[in-house]
């Protein structure tokens, strides 16, 4: 078959160019996209008077018979088809003869290939949206449940304040909260209609834009056809929210995979989540949550990918900007298929409260200490000194905080009084951490229900 460009060519295209040119290996996937763009193009065409009515409905019939056939897994590919484009047209034309042959009026490829792929993304943004749901109910669901159970808190890696396992979890919520919020926000510039905007000039037949757009569902039509068939910011912008969920992600993965190593024990991640060792019987390897931190230098790869693609493009269409596929693709699969992964570990995890409770040690307790002395008037650096002279005193005894006297207190400082032992208690610890977005047992039910009402109004 000839190339729809073929005609001010004088020789067949070299066979590794045709290979190397070709996207229809991984763009084939766009074609319901594809079809809609072009079932609703060829209704424009029929209003502007380029295809009479019976054209328009040969062409819309046979564009329907071709989804059916991708459908149904029985569309046959020919090596000239270079690209999803290629390939229906090609089809269309077997099917209905020389109207198809008109689709293409006022349309190039370049404001065709922007449209398709801006309506994939929008049939995919409410499935990755309703995925990542799934892991903020299961983080909700896992923490109310476990809303009595203290652990310690932790920065640099080292045990700081005593906190409610809960809080530790929701903290991650709202990390996934703020990545819902920066879908939602991008969606508006992706839902942005290229069409219209021909190969870089725009169209000439007098297409009802705004008709069109509408009939498409896209919010608004594109301002300037030379900006229309070369922005990629829409799929740059999907692939950094990406990055840094997954990144969000991988924290998450981190601290689990921490969490349930035989030093810690705070948590056993479920049979149905794990795997084993092929020469080690007794192994029991998190590797759903260690596949989801290293996911994270894929997903960030292909932001890296497309940036650099772009980065030295001149104006209008070039061709490198075939290369944005393959990383969106790629992306969004991983995506659609770790969240649900994610969610099912959080869902399942077991959590061993009498494990995190054996890690509470006295040094968490020094910062009650030094609040202890600045209720009573001490400036709170005073107080961070001296009761950092208590911990060494309870370190060189080889005793904690609360096995120190109150003799021993008072050597250090006449602000330590009889009752200063009653702050050092890790409930009192939590709970005294009731401002708004604390660890106290009623900040974080508060957070909870915040959560819960942010789910109920984004369903």
């Amino acid at each position: 078959m000839s190339k729809l460009w073929g005609g001010r060519f004088g020789k067949a295209t070299d066979t590794l160019l045709e290979r190397f040119d070709a996207s229809i290996g991984f763009d084939w996937r766009l074609y319901v996209a594809d079809i809609a763009g072009s079932i609703a193009y060829a209704r424009a065409l029929e209003r502007v008077g380029i295809l009479t009515a019976d054209e328009a409905t040969a062409i819309v019939d046979g564009l329907e018979a071709v989804e059916a056939e991708f459908d149904a897994g029985t569309f046959a590919v020919l090596p000239s088809d270079e690209d999803i484009h290629t390939a229906v047209e090609r089809r269309l034309g077997e099917l209905i003869g020389e109207a198809a042959g008109k689709l293409h009026t006022g349309r190039s490829r370049n404001d065709q290939v922007a449209t398709d792929v801006r309506l994939y993304l929008l049939s995919r943004i409410p499935v990755l949206r309703e995925h990542l749901r799934g892991v903020q109910l299961a983080i909700v669901d896992k923490a109310e449940a476990h809303l009595d159970v203290m652990m310690p808190g932790y920065t640099h890696l080292q045990p700081a304040q005593p906190i409610l396992f809960a809080h530790w979890l929701m903290s991650f919520f709202w990390m996934l909260q703020r990545d819902v919020e920066r879908l939602d926000d991008l969606t508006r510039r992706v839902s942005v209609m290229p069409l219209g905007g021909a190969a870089l000039a725009g169209n000439t037949f007098g297409i009802d834009r705004a008709a069109l757009a509408a009939e498409l569902g896209f919010d608004r039509i594109s301002e300037n056809s030379l900006d229309a068939v070369s922005d990629r910011d829409f799929i740059a912008e999907i692939l950094f929210w990406a990055a840094l969920l997954q990144t969000h992600l991988s924290r998450l993965a981190e601290d689990l995979v921490l969490y349930a190593t035989a030093e810690f024990g705070f948590v056993e991640l479920d049979d149905a989540y794990s795997t084993g060792s092929s020469i080690m019987p007794q192994k029991k390897n998190p590797d759903s949550l260690e596949l989801a931190r290293g996911k994270t230098g894929r997903v960030v790869g292909n932001l890296v990918a497309l940036l650099t693609t772009l980065k030295g493009l001149p104006s209008s269409y070039d061709k490198d900007l075939q290369e944005d596929k393959e990383p969106l693709f790629d992306t969004l699969d991983t995506l659609e298929l770790e969240l649900p992964i994610v969610a099912g570990v959080v869902a399942t995890l077991r959590i061993h409260p009498e494990r995190m409770a054996s890690a509470l040690h006295d040094d968490l307790l020094a910062t009650e200490l030094a609040d202890y002395l600045a209720r009573r008037g001490l400036p709170f650096r005073q107080g961070h000194h001296i009761v950092g002279q208590a911990v060494r005193l309870a370190g060189e005894r080889g005793c904690g905080l609360r096995d120190l006297t109150v003799d021993d207190y008072r050597a250090l400082s006449p602000h330590f009084g009889d009752d200063v032992h009653e702050v050092l208690d890790f409930r009192r610890a939590v709970e005294q951490r009731s401002a708004p977005g604390g660890t106290a047992t009623a900040a974080v039910k508060a957070q909870i229900a915040a959560a819960k009402a942010v789910l109920d109004t984004k369903a």
